[in-house]
């Protein structure tokens, strides 16, 4: 049996964007688990060979039914040592299935921002390759804690936990997984929940500028974090 990476998503519009590029390029096999459309996490791993949580608009610590059902299959994936890889709400759900808190962040962060490299080892492993600081796309108002064992690897100005490493789990506050397409339909569709009188948060005319040069650049740094994690399961 071909064992596959299980993509969690929960917003039709917010699904594994330029990551299915790079799965395609390893020749991985993945399916999309759409519980947007009502499909059921599943409570089973067995042909499982890494799992992806995606982002999305509510949150952790809504009372949804399938919250604490994909909560249950990441604790037991980590129980099996089976690599994770979250993006935003995904990274959320993640924290707080390994007993961390999510919570509201200090201020929202929409649009593109810098973050930086934090001073460790882990962070060297991880990152390696990629500058000190470097831009990458946000759509966030809550934030999380650290797991215990948990390292974090990225911060950005506003939020110091961009990215957590637990092992083989490795979970993005932040998004790296954007296309011109994804980020043209969240403006489009979610540019009612932007303040843009907050120096945070963006209008869609300046998300959307140059679109396709960030893009390029956010792919490359992509590239190098996505593939790092590929490698610590296939190698």
């Amino acid at each position: 049996m071909t064992k596959k990476i299980m993509i969690l998503r929960h917003v039709d519009c917010e699904g594994p964007g330029y990551l299915l590029e790079v799965l395609d390029r390893n020749q991985l096999v993945y399916e999309i688990v759409k519980i947007d459309e009502g499909e059921q996490v599943p409570d089973s791993l067995d042909d499982c060979l890494a799992l992806v949580s995606m982002g999305g608009g509510m949150s952790a610590n809504d009372n949804l039914p399938w919250i604490p059902q994909e909560m249950a299959l990441m604790r037991k994936a980590a129980a099996q040592k089976i690599p994770m890889l979250g993006h935003c709400l995904g990274a959320q759900l993640l924290a707080k299935a390994l007993g961390a808190d999510v919570f509201g962040n200090s201020i929202k962060e929409i649009g593109w921002f810098n973050v930086q490299k934090e001073k460790n080892e882990t962070a060297d492993f991880w990152l390696k390759d990629l500058p000190p600081e470097f831009e990458v796309f946000h759509w966030h108002g809550e934030t999380f804690s650290l797991p215990d064992g948990a390292t974090n690897i990225l911060s950005s100005e506003h939020c110091k936990n961009q990215c957590f490493v637990l092992n083989n789990i490795l979970a993005f506050q932040c998004h790296i997984e954007m296309t011109p397409e994804l980020i043209s339909e969240w403006t489009e569709r979610f540019a009612d929940q932007i303040d843009t009188e907050q120096e945070t948060e963006q209008s869609p005319e300046t998300m959307l500028q140059n679109l396709e040069s960030r893009v390029q650049v956010l792919n490359k740094q992509a590239d190098v974090i996505y593939q790092r994690w590929i490698d610590s399961f296939i190698a």
